[in-house]
């Protein structure tokens, strides 16, 4: 784990889609959980910047698990909408953080909005609503 941040650790659930776009690390505070990634090779474009669609995936990655994980147990729900606004970028061996804020978990629906960090610059904000899925 060189190059992470002091209290991250590879982020603690998993999937196939999330191997193949990581490495991805999350840090649990007491008021959120917070997603780190390490910009490689493999996130960026030609011009050596992260593309839109891995800030995408880590905006319904971050809001999601952040709403999900609110209570004891875990709430099943799917991303119903997602909407992202770029203010800055962030480039090759950048260390991009991203700091959750859930508004509301209720029975039918859960919102959540978020922003990116580079070196405490905000460069983008995310927000999203999910589909509470009943069992």
């Amino acid at each position: 784990m060189s190059n992470v941040p002091e209290g991250f650790e590879p982020i603690f659930r998993s999937s196939p889609f999330l191997d193949l776009l990581g490495p991805i690390y999350n840090q649990k505070t007491e008021t959120e959980l917070r997603i780190g990634l390490r910009a490689e090779k493999k996130h960026c474009n030609a011009r050596d910047q992260v593309h839109g669609g891995v800030f995408s995936s880590l905006a319904d990655i971050a809001l999601g698990y952040n709403a999900a994980f609110q209570g004891q147990e875990p709430v099943p729900m799917v991303t119903a909408s997602l909407n992202i606004d770029y203010a800055g970028s962030a480039k090759l061996g950048d260390w991009i953080e991203i700091s959750v804020d859930v508004q509301k978990v209720g029975r039918n629906m859960a919102f959540a909005n978020s922003y990116f960090y580079v070196d405490s610059k905000r460069i983008a904000r995310a927000s999203a609503v999910f589909n509470v899925i009943s069992s």
